[in-house]
């Protein structure tokens, strides 16, 4: 531990010292010089060349498949193109309190697409074109799957980036009390991605015992200016409330308003998603608005119709798939290929889950043997080297094949292909306060236990994650989950 005494000691790097002041009237600008913004400004051009290649490659190889080359469809698909690269930029595609983690980037390019593909649709009705038809039929489509494709790219090279160069869309300083900047630290280390670089905190005490990490670790909030100069931080994030109020959060904003550094505030509702908290100013009065979760509705008819048509499509291509795999079981060791258990569905309600069978026949029957072995967190029994697995099962779990029966749950409507862990009865049981809810949907043959550790991951933080998902998820959500699903398929972690 560090013991932090002295709120004005700080050791400054030359290199982000300010580098120039000047007075215009009676305010004082002072520049800073911060490789952060440059950085992700020269990221953003990037995504925008991209997203105007991709557009308009797709437009004018559309023209070329038509075999058109009238000057009228040539002004249309330029017209096209043009407002499809604007729509992207009014939805704030690559806004950076949206790019890089999370499913909003991607949605938002989903809704700018749709909107353009919906005025195409006006403009097919009014001029009966043929030819513009044939294009909202195809170039959308395509150039929609391109620029996700491109997007997901971007990220990828930003995540290598930062840990390879130590590139991040932004630098911040977290400022509050010791337990909240400990919590958005651990946080940001673990899920912010390329977004955030944590490069130092402050204290909202005059003494306090800092921790091992590498960054710098001052208290009180006068220390602030330097550690901001010191770091080439961009951004502050206030992690929970201060001592003195609200008021120190608005002189905080005119302490940094001179070297033009963000202030980002960590909401105390911290299992609330975006798109369910917005925001409505009243006359200098912010107002949050936070919707309620929706357990049923038009959203929850496109998650079934979803689930249907994806696991309907899936049981037909992978039905070679599951004869192998169901002889490789019957082959290794004696017994049914495939395995039903009673699980818990949604409001409770009682239902049979299948898989291909990973286990011995009575493996029921030495559970209570094993019990003191359990290295499972909480009532889940897991142990990493079961003896009742089988040969076949253990290369089964480890890529997750095993759970490939469950899509005729999902085709059946006892399941969602997204959704939370699905608990046996014993579990549900032993429910207390709030974990109730997590049977308020469908349980899913994936979710985000599933892409965050699985068994490795700590009971309580399995049911934050179920939670958080029952109140928040959404169909473009979904599609992420799906999406790193298959890729753990592939590197498994956490499966045993």
């Amino acid at each position: 531990m560090t013991e932090i005494n002295d709120p004005f000691e700080f050791e400054t790097n030359t290199n982000w010292l300010p580098v120039r002041s000047t007075t215009r009237g009676q305010r004082k600008t002072t520049a800073v010089e911060f490789p952060a913004r440059e950085w992700r400004r020269r990221f953003t051009w990037r995504l925008i060349a991209t997203d105007v290649a991709i557009i308009v490659t797709v437009c004018l190889s559309a023209l070329f498949l038509a075999q058109e080359s009238s000057r009228t469809l040539m002004f249309e698909a330029l017209g096209v193109s043009l407002f499809w690269i604007v729509l992207l930029a009014l939805y704030r595609t690559r806004s950076l309190q949206r790019i890089g983690v999370g499913a909003m980037e991607y949605k938002r390019v989903v809704d700018a697409t749709a909107v353009a593909a919906g005025w195409t649709a006006i403009l097919v009705v009014f001029t009966g074109s043929f030819q513009v038809r044939w294009m909202l039929v195809v170039v959308f489509p395509v150039g929609l799957a391109a620029l996700l494709l491109a997007r997901w790219l971007w990220r990828g090279w930003l995540n290598r980036q930062s840990m390879k160069s130590g590139h991040y869309l932004s630098r911040v300083v977290v400022v509050g009390q010791k337990t909240d900047i400990d919590y958005v630290t651990n946080r940001l280390a673990q899920h912010s991605g390329p977004a955030y670089k944590v490069v130092g905190v402050v204290f909202d005490e005059a003494t306090v015992s800092g921790t091992n990490a590498s960054y710098p670790q001052r208290a009180g909030l006068a220390t602030l200016e330097s550690v901001v100069a010191g770091t080439g931080a961009d951004a502050v994030i206030v992690a929970g409330s201060l001592r003195e109020g609200n008021q120190a959060i608005r002189n905080l904003g005119w302490r940094l308003e001179e070297s033009r550094t963000q202030i980002i505030l960590v909401s105390s509702l911290t299992n609330v998603a975006g798109p369910r908290i917005r925001m409505r100013p009243v006359e200098g009065l912010p107002l949050m608005h936070v919707d309620l979760p929706n357990f049923e509705g038009g959203h929850h008819v496109i998650k079934r119709g979803m689930d249907v048509v994806l696991s309907a499509v899936a049981l037909i291509a992978l039905s070679p798939v599951f004869v192998v795999l169901a002889l490789i079981v019957k082959q290794d060791s004696t017994g049914q290929a495939f395995f039903s258990q009673q699980r818990v569905g949604r409001d409770g309600e009682l239902f049979k889950m299948y898989k291909f069978r990973s286990m011995v026949v009575d493996a029921e029957a030495q559970l209570e043997e094993l019990r003191e072995l359990n290295e499972g967190h909480g009532h889940l029994f897991k142990m990493k080297e079961d003896p009742r697995i089988t040969t076949s099962g253990r290369w089964l779990r480890k890529y997750s094949l095993d759970e490939l029966p469950q899509l005729y749950n999902v085709f059946k409507g006892d399941m969602s292909l997204v959704g939370p862990r699905p608990p046996l009865a014993s579990e549900v049981a032993q429910y207390e306060g709030p974990t109730q809810r997590r049977l308020y949907i469908k349980p899913g043959v994936t979710g985000l236990w599933q892409t965050r550790g699985r068994s490795e991951l700590p009971m309580d933080e399995s049911i934050r994650l179920d939670l958080y998902y029952v109140e928040n998820w959404s169909v473009t959500g979904d599609l992420m989950i799906m999406w790193r699903t298959l890729k753990i398929m592939i590197k498994p972690e956490g499966a045993y």
